[in-house]
């Protein structure tokens, strides 16, 4: 795949690059919630989260989903994350992100 990015995390415009992680919260027992985070690359703003008791994909697509109906919708936007397993992407970290998703028609 192609680096989408090219390392360069600025954006140019609102609604062009975004960027996520995971974030592992310790809750007792060895128990941890996943907090999942899409910032827009341009405003550096949060848009979207998601927290879950676990990192399936629905995680992920969740915070997308808080994400577009944020900003409105994701169309031909693109997705950076360092690994995208979560969201069944883990052949590439950067994606357009898919039509379910962003709310395209």
């Amino acid at each position: 795949m192609p680096d989408l990015f090219r390392r360069d995390f600025t954006a140019t415009a609102p609604n062009t690059k975004y960027v996520g992680d995971i974030t592992y919260l310790p809750v007792g027992d060895g128990e941890f919630l996943y907090l999942e985070t899409v910032s827009d690359c341009f405003s550096r703003r949060l848009v979207g989260w998601s927290i879950a008791n676990h990192m399936r994909t629905s995680l992920v697509a969740d915070a997308l989903r808080a994400a577009a109906a944020t900003r409105s919708n994701l169309a031909g936007a693109v997705f950076h994350s360092d690994h995208g397993a979560q969201l069944g992407l883990n052949w590439s970290s950067q994606h357009q992100l898919p039509v379910v998703i962003v709310g395209a028609r």
